[in-house]
C-alpha cells in the first residue's frame, strides 16, 4: 500500500508540475498541489499544543539577502531595517596613474525584478519583487564611510571561531563617520537619492561613447544608482598611499565599510525591499596622465577603479511591536497552547507544537497495525486580524511560505529532506513543493487561508522505530526553504524550567531572520462553540488500517 499510494502522488504532482510550469503565482497552489482524495483511507485526528516563542535579538550576518527600508505592518508594527557591510577593491594594487582626476564616483545595487512587457523600441518595463509597504513609498536614505571594524572570526583560548554579528548592536550606527568636509553623509546627490529615495523600477539606459565617438546604450535592470561625494573617493582612493591599496587585510582597516541607514521621508509612507548586496559595487571613473614628455602636450586616459561591496556584513533590524501582538507572544500557554499563533520573520516570533496526544497512541497504532499513507497539519490563518489596515489603508503583506522543522536540533524533517522536487516556477526558492508550507489563497478575497505541511515520513518514523524522540517542532516565516542553516541568538532562553530546566531556546533557522513578514495563524486552544473551532490546528493521519 505503500508503494501504490506514493506512485499516486508522484503521478499527480508530477502532472501539476507540468500544467503550472509556467505560472508565476504561487498563491493559490500550496493546498491543491496533491488533491484531498485519500481514496477511501480512514483518518485520524490528534489534538496538538501549540505556542508562541518570541526571537530575541539574532544573528542578522551571513544572510544571503538583506533587508533595506522601514516596513509599517498594521498587524505587527514597524520594522526598521539598516544595513552595514565591508568593502573590497576589485583589483588590489593598482596602477592609478600621474596626477589622477575624480570624474564620478557611482554605487550600484541590483533590485530583484522581472520584466512585464517589452516597448517597441526595445526597452522593457519592470516590476520590482520582495518590495514590503507601499508602492510608492520613501525614505531618507544616508550613506556613510562605516567606522565600525567588522571581522570574519576571533580566537580564544587558541581556537578560532567565526565571529557572529546581531540585529541590534548600536555600534554601527555610533560609529557610522560623516564626511569630514561636509558633515554629511556620502550620496550627495539630488534629493531622490537621499531626502526622497524610492524603490525604483524604471530600466536604466547607460549611454557611453564607442571608439569612434559614437554614443552606445546599454539597458540595465532597474538597481539602486546613488553618486558619492567625489572628494571623499578622490581622497580616500586615488589619492591614497600605495601601501593601503595592496592587500586586502591592509585595505580593511584602511577603509572599513559602508552604513546604509534610513529614516522616514517627512509624513510620507515608507517601505523596504529585500536586496543582495553583494552583488553591489561602487564605480569610480577619473583621468590620469599616462605620459609627460618634455616636447609635447601631456597624455591622458580614462580609467576606473572598482570597490565591491563584499566581506563581513549585518543587517540591523529594529522592530517596535504592535501592542496586540506583544500581548500575544508574551502571554504564550505553553501547558495547553494558545488560541492564535503569531510567525513573523526578523526578530520576530515562531511558533513551538508537541504532538503529546499522538504520541500517547503509539502502542495503540502499533499493536493495530495501522499503515500511515498520509500526515499532514493544516494551519488556517486568522484572516479577520490579518485584515486590519491602519491609516495607510493598506493590509499586511503576507508571507508565501512557512518552514516545519525539528525544534529541539534544529534540523530538518525527514519529509524535507525526502523531498527532491523542484520549484514549479522561476524562483527556485520554492521548492520542495511536496513537504509544502506554501500559501493557499482563497479565490473570493485574495488573501492567505492556509498553509499545509506534509510530515508522513516523520510520523511512520514515530510509529516504526521505537526509540525515535517525539520532539518538539518549531514553525517560522521563511525567504528561502532551501536555507536550512540556523542563526545563534545573541543570549539563550530558558523554555520552560518548570518542566526541564535543562531545556533552552538557542537558535532559530536563517531563511525566517531574512523574511520581514508575518502572519497569525489558529492555534489548538480554540473553545468549542467558538466560530473557528473547526480551524484549530490538528495533526491529521491517513492510515490503511488491516481487516479483523
Amino acid at each position: 500500500m505503500y508503494n501504490t499510494s506514493f506512485i499516486k502522488k508522484i503521478l499527480l504532482a508530477a502532472t501539476v508540475v507540468f500544467l503550472y510550469s509556467c505560472d508565476k503565482d504561487f498563491n493559490a497552489i500550496g493546498d491543491d498541489l496533491i488533491g484531498d482524495d485519500h481514496f477511501g483511507l480512514e483518518s485520524e485526528k490528534y489534538d496538538v499544543i501549540a505556542y508562541n516563542q518570541e526571537v530575541t535579538p539574532i544573528q542578522s550576518n551571513a544572510l544571503v539577502t538583506n533587508a533595506l527600508g522601514i516596513y509599517d505592518n498594521p498587524v505587527f508594527g514597524t520594522t526598521t531595517a539598516n544595513y552595514n557591510t565591508q568593502v573590497a577593491l576589485a583589483a588590489y594594487a593598482p596602477s592609478i596613474g600621474e596626477t589622477p582626476v575624480i570624474e564620478s564616483a557611482v554605487l550600484s545595487i541590483p533590485y530583484f525584478s522581472h520584466i512585464t512587457s517589452t516597448n517597441t523600441d526595445g526597452t522593457h518595463v519592470y516590476q520590482l519583487d520582495s518590495i514590503y509597504g507601499a508602492p510608492t513609498g520613501k525614505l531618507k536614505l544616508s550613506v556613510y564611510e562605516s567606522g565600525y571594524q567588522m571581522r570574519s572570526s576571533y580566537y580564544d583560548s587558541g581556537n578560532q571561531f567565526p565571529q557572529l554579528y546581531y540585529n541590534d548592536q548600536t555600534e554601527f550606527e555610533t560609529a557610522k563617520k560623516p564626511y569630514i568636509v561636509t558633515g554629511k553623509p556620502l550620496n550627495d546627490g539630488g534629493v531622490l537619492e537621499n531626502s526622497e529615495f524610492f524603490f525604483d523600477s524604471k530600466e536604466i539606459k547607460d549611454v557611453t561613447k564607442d571608439k569612434d565617438n559614437k554614443d552606445v546604450t546599454t539597458l540595465v535592470a532597474p538597481e539602486m544608482r546613488l553618486n558619492l561625494n567625489k572628494q571623499f573617493f578622490q581622497e580616500k582612493i586615488l589619492n591614497a598611499a600605495k601601501e593601503k591599496l595592496s592587500a586586502a587585510d591592509v585595505f580593511q582597516e584602511y577603509f572599513k565599510g559602508l552604513y546604509f541607514k534610513v529614516e522616514k521621508s517627512g509624513g510620507s509612507l515608507s517601505n523596504m525591499a529585500l536586496m543582495d548586496f553583494t552583488k553591489g559595487k561602487i564605480t569610480i571613473k577619473y583621468k590620469a596622465k599616462t605620459d609627460i614628455t618634455t616636447d609635447g602636450p601631456e597624455v591622458t586616459e580614462d580609467r576606473s577603479i572598482v570597490i565591491n561591496l563584499t566581506g563581513s556584513n549585518v543587517n540591523l533590524l529594529q522592530d517596535v511591536k504592535d501592542t496586540d501582538y506583544q500581548n500575544a507572544v508574551a502571554a504564550r500557554n505553553t501547558t495547553t497552547g494558545d488560541k492564535n499563533l503569531y510567525l513573523k520573520g526578523g526578530q520576530g516570533s515562531l511558533v513551538i507544537i508537541e504532538l503529546k496526544d499522538f504520541g500517547s497512541k503509539l502502542e495503540e497504532i502499533r499493536k493495530n497495525g495501522w499503515l500511515v499513507n498520509e500526515a499532514n497539519l493544516v494551519f488556517h490563518v486568522d484572516a479577520e486580524k490579518m485584515a486590519v489596515k491602519k491609516t495607510d489603508n493598506l493590509q499586511a503583506q503576507e508571507p508565501k511560505r512557512v518552514y516545519l522543522y525539528d525544534f529541539k536540533n534544529s534540523t530538518p524533517l525527514l519529509d524535507y529532506s525526502a523531498d527532491g522536487s523542484s520549484s514549479i516556477t522561476s524562483d527556485a526558492r520554492m521548492s520542495k513543493v511536496i513537504f509544502g508550507g506554501i500559501i493557499n489563497v482563497d479565490a473570493t478575497t485574495g488573501r492567505g487561508s492556509t498553509y499545509k505541511i506534509r510530515i508522513t515520513n516523520h510520523i511512520r518514523n514515530l510509529i516504526k522505530t521505537t526509540t525515535a524522540v517525539n520532539v518538539k517542532l518549531g514553525l517560522v516565516v521563511t525567504d528561502d526553504i532551501s536555507i536550512i542553516t540556523s542563526n545563534k541568538l545573541k543570549n539563550r532562553i530558558q523554555l520552560n524550567p518548570q518542566v526541564d530546566p535543562n531545556e533552552y531556546f538557542s537558535e532559530a533557522p536563517r531563511a525566517s531572520v531574512m523574511n520581514p513578514l508575518g502572519t497569525i495563524l489558529f492555534g489548538n486552544n480554540i473553545p468549542a462553540g467558538d466560530s473557528n473551532y473547526d480551524k484549530r490546528l490538528r495533526l491529521e493521519v491517513y492510515y490503511t488500517k488491516p481487516n479483523k
